[in-house]
């Protein structure tokens, strides 16, 4: 994904996003003695994840759990702290000072939360340090079954048709908005936003064609592709996707310079010690590559990552400047 220039972004956002590689420098110099001797973790290790039972973090968390647990010597206890969108827990995770609390995110919860509502209450770039990036996903731009054109027939025909198409999305301020909005930059498209409650309403409105396209997760895109509700055109990451492999990236039809991924990934407080940061980040990585947990993790949609704190650094940096430049330019706001 091409990221905008760094003088488009505010110079506030600019500092705290350049800020991240010393913060972990600085972190990592100032481990104490005592946390590199100390037995860590001495009681159980709460692993926060901000949405419900059954959901994909949740279940991706619960296939962590029991292997971490096991490298470290103590229980992991999943806690779910459900609300806005996984800030709640987030929120929970960046004010936590025991030593023993740490996050499973998403995209938004490390990255925008606080530049597309000012209110939200704890500050992703300062108040958690990145721990692992866990496994990325594309989105999958789904059309109506009957579309009967290539990616690159579609996008044309989506030109010609400016404003009088639309998009669903799950809301405002989602990924699929905010991909969708960056997709039409780089696609030179125009439909018009139709935000619905949920994922599930969008799929109806693309079947019942009140919708021209959405930006789906590729579990629900390909169940329904499966069934001949809908098509599929690509996804949108920047070559093809090993968690949807038949199918052609958006770059194939012509857009260039796009590379939209959700993703998951483990975040702890500023407060706990870069020693343990790194032990974590080490048998995370070491964890996802098993074949078991890899197959477990491939099943839910996701290709596994596993990367030391500095590469989910540079994740949530490229992807917040490209996240704020949409925000800034569509003005978009939370409802």
């Amino acid at each position: 994904m091409k990221t905008p220039a760094p003088a488009l972004l505010p110079q506030p956002l600019r500092r705290r996003l350049l800020a991240l590689p010393a913060a972990l420098a600085l972190a990592a110099t100032g481990a104490s003695a005592w946390a590199d001797n100390a037995p860590w973790p001495n009681r159980p290790l709460k692993l926060v994840v901000g949405f419900p039972a059954g959901s994909s973090p949740d279940l991706t968390a619960r296939v962590l759990a029991d292997p971490l647990a096991q490298a470290l010597g103590q229980p992991v206890v999943v806690e779910n702290r459900v609300g806005a969108g996984g800030n709640i827990g987030a929120a929970v995770v960046a004010h936590a000072t025991d030593d023993h609390t740490i996050g499973l995110m998403i995209n938004g919860n490390l990255t925008i939360a606080k530049i597309l509502n000012p209110a939200t209450t704890y500050d992703p770039l300062k108040e958690l340090q990145p721990v692992s990036l866990i496994a990325v996903s594309p989105l999958v731009l789904a059309v109506p079954a009957s579309t009967a054109t290539s990616g690159a027939a579609f996008l044309e025909a989506a030109r010609q048709s400016g404003d009088r198409w639309n998009y669903g999305t799950p809301g405002i301020g989602t990924v699929a908005h905010l991909g969708m909005e960056l997709l039409k930059a780089r696609a030179g498209i125009a439909p018009m936003h139709v935000p619905y409650p949920g994922n599930p309403q969008v799929i109806t409105g693309l079947i019942g064609g009140q919708v021209q396209m959405a930006l789906l997760p590729p579990g629900l895109a390909m169940s329904q592709v499966k069934g001949g509700k809908l098509k599929a055109i690509g996804v949108t990451s920047a070559g093809r996707s090993s968690v949807v492999p038949d199918l052609p990236s958006l770059s194939e039809a012509g857009v260039k310079d796009l590379n939209l991924e959700i993703w998951n990934a483990v975040a702890a407080p500023q407060s706990l010690p870069r020693a343990h940061v790194q032990r974590l980040s080490e048998l995370l990585a070491d964890i996802v590559r098993r074949p078991e947990v890899r197959e477990r993790i491939a099943a839910q949609g996701w290709q596994v990552v596993g990367t030391a704190p500095e590469g989910l650094a540079h994740r949530i940096r490229t992807d917040t400047e490209a996240m704020a430049e949409v925000i800034r330019k569509n003005d978009i706001r939370p409802q």
